[in-house]
């Protein structure tokens, strides 16, 4: 009876019968590889939603005292302290209202006119914010600041997601003093850190490489990084400052975190101190 059997199952065309945890084992496979391939078609649809907030920024027009187009849009903010000489620039976080630096700003860079424009789709600002029409946007603020201070010096600071576009318009135009607060070297390499199990790196167009614009930059950089960041990871604001052809004066606060170093006292005296004419 055995022997019967093992000639049964050796002839041609036998069919074998497939084991039941093998089943189970291809179907969960198949079943993760589906749910793998859904979350990474999510992030590269979403991915905007993710980047930008600024639905919770929007303030009507009216409220605003400076318009400066670019492109197809007209970006709207303020200015404090017209008529100085010098200027300061200031690039938001991603969810972040410019306009709530007013007062302090005015207090700390007296000697300075300084310009708090919203992105395109923050604020009053027209538009949607996307990488390159951003990009383009730094660029457009820096030249109508530079036509109202022909003479005069002009200040960059960016935070966080507004560190990358600080970095860009640093790369592209005269800038002799860059601060850069809770920086990264790639916003692609910050959400890869987070994510490490999806494919980030292939799948995101919303980059922001401020490292790659930096890599050939001459000018004085101040770097202002939180202790508790959970944000931008340690080693990408490293990564950065690895990648920068000169030192850059960097100023750590360990009992911090990406939102509320703002919060700290050393953080407008660092800037002031880094901005002040004395520096040049």
């Amino acid at each position: 009876m055995t022997d019967e059997v093992q000639v049964e199952a050796a002839r041609p065309g036998a069919v074998r019968k497939r084991s039941p945890l093998r089943t189970i084992l291809v179907a969960l496979a198949v079943l993760a590889a589906l749910a793998y391939a859904a979350l990474s078609l999510l992030l590269y649809t979403r991915q905007h939603d993710a980047v930008y907030f600024p639905a919770l920024t929007r303030v009507q027009a009216s409220t605003t005292d400076l318009e400066i187009r670019s492109g197809d849009a007209v970006l709207r903010g303020w200015e404090v302290n017209p008529g100085q000489r010098d200027a300061l620039i200031y690039f938001g976080g991603n969810a972040e209202r410019v306009e709530t630096w007013r007062e302090r700003f005015g207090e700390w860079f007296g000697d300075r006119s300084v310009y708090l424009v919203a992105y395109r789709g923050y604020g009053a600002s027209d538009g949607a914010p996307r990488q390159e029409p951003l990009l383009a946007d730094a660029l457009a603020v820096y030249d109508e600041v530079r036509r109202r201070h022909p003479d005069g010096d002009i200040g960059v600071v960016g935070r966080s997601l507004g560190t990358g576009i600080a970095a860009w318009t640093a790369s592209q135009r005269p800038v002799r003093k860059l601060a850069l607060v809770t920086p990264f070297d790639s916003l692609v390499e910050v959400g890869q850190a987070h994510y490490p199990w999806l494919p980030v790196r292939w799948l995101a167009h919303e980059r922001y490489p401020a490292a790659e614009y930096l890599k050939d930059y001459r000018g004085q950089v101040l770097v202002l990084r939180a202790g508790k960041d959970t944000i931008v990871p340690a080693r990408n604001t490293d990564r950065l400052l690895e990648a920068l052809p000169t030192p850059a004066q960097v100023v750590d606060f360990p009992e911090r975190g990406h939102v509320d170093l703002a919060d700290d006292p050393g953080y407008g005296q660092a800037l002031t101190r880094f901005m002040r004419p004395d520096m040049r």
